[in-house]
């Protein structure tokens, strides 16, 4: 594993879950990757992150808990019972009409998925007002103990991460409001065998359960974002891009001869700021090279991963907060794009525009260390 993780772009401040740390009573000890994960250890886990992403978020909303019409969870491995939305609805005395969803299997793309379903419950319905959305992961019991090499990169990249969020039809609220959700996009190519099993669960050779991530990965990444952005770009970009791009489209469909190669539209245009799937270096490179972005571009990207890993769903939102904990690095007016990557396969995107200028809150998970980066050498 060690070889796997000095090539991943992950620094050694990331962090890991409880059960690793743990000998057998339960007490702390150095780092004992041979620990085996249990249910209490899992739960521990989602409640440490689920609990204190709610509780600093109501916090700073001041949201009365009781106000809130619907809870969305995603959470990809871990699907307890009672769900983890009937553990939120239990510990902040939720009413007993709130609409509650848990969302699973569908990785690091759930996060921008859920804002998505948020968007649409809230749209519905002007009497549905207020939703709250929990982004997590369980690491936990996803953890690998075999010694499968594509099976074994999940304990190397992927780390514990959360967050929370409140999202509003309510025009009263709007002046509070970080960012509107102007756009949402999410794309399932599911319908091709390589995109399906490019990462898969399943048992090795020994019966291990863990996470697959073949090969084929980064290629099907591409591929995909390419068919994403074709129904994304018109939507977003300025006229003059969408006339290049469709120009260049048709050229290369009269001319196929020609080896003339569509022309790859300048998203730069079109937003200021892009929090871009930090799945692994790999992949942010590869997203790099699709949407020919620049290094300044991908900082934020880079950066998250080095400083918090992979944390799956939430991995768009420690972007976020990258952006955030730069002072006067978003204005009031800038658009943010995220883009994610998730098995199945799928791509969601949530384009933002921001109601007031970027503030460091005093959570920002980057508050103790922002001043390190952007690291010169990644």
């Amino acid at each position: 594993m060690r070889n796997i993780y000095l090539k991943s772009g992950l620094g050694d401040e990331t962090y890991g879950p409880p059960f690793i740390f743990e000998d057998d009573d339960g007490d702390n000890n150095n780092n004992n990757t041979n620990n085996v994960p249990t249910l209490k250890s899992a739960n521990q886990e989602a409640r440490e992150g689920v609990f204190s992403s709610i509780d600093e978020l109501l916090g700073k909303t001041l949201i009365d808990p009781q106000s809130i019409d619907v809870v969305i969870v995603t959470c990809g491995g871990f699907s307890p019972s009672p769900s983890l939305s009937s553990l939120i609805v239990n510990r902040y005395n939720l009413r007993s009409d709130v609409k509650t969803y848990n969302l699973s299997g569908m990785g690091c793309s759930s996060g921008v998925l859920s804002i998505d379903f948020a968007a649409r419950v809230l749209r519905g319905s002007r009497k549905v007002q207020n939703a709250l959305v929990v982004i997590t992961e369980s690491i936990t019991l996803n953890w690998y103990h075999g010694e499968n090499r594509s099976m074994l990169v999940t304990n190397c990249i992927f780390r514990v991460g959360c967050a929370a969020a409140i999202m509003s039809n309510n025009p009263k609220l709007f002046k509070r409001a970080k960012m509107e959700l102007v756009h949402s996009l999410r794309t399932h190519h599911g319908a091709d065998d390589s995109s399906y099993s490019a990462a898969i669960q399943e048992e090795d050779e020994k019966g291990n359960t863990g996470i697959s991530l073949t090969k084929d990965l980064v290629r099907v990444a591409g591929v995909n974002l390419r068919q994403h952005i074709k129904i994304l770009a018109p939507r977003v970009l300025p006229l003059t891009q969408i006339t290049n791009y469709i120009y260049s489209m048709i050229i290369s469909t009269i001319l196929p001869q020609s080896k003339f190669k569509p022309m790859v539209p300048d998203f730069t245009t079109a937003f200021e700021h892009m929090c871009i799937h930090t799945g692994g270096k790999a992949v942010i490179e590869q997203v790099s090279r699709v949407l020919k972005l620049s290094d300044e571009v991908t900082e934020a990207a880079k950066m998250t991963l080095n400083r918090f890993g992979n944390t799956s769903s939430s991995l768009v939102f420690y972007e976020l907060a990258y952006f955030e904990a730069q002072k006067g690095k978003v204005k009031k007016g800038d658009k943010m794009w995220m883009i994610a990557f998730g098995t199945g396969f799928k791509v969601g995107s949530l384009v933002w525009k921001w109601i007031q200028d970027s503030t460091q809150d005093y959570d920002n998970p980057w508050n103790d260390c922002i001043h390190n980066y952007p690291l010169k050498v990644w």
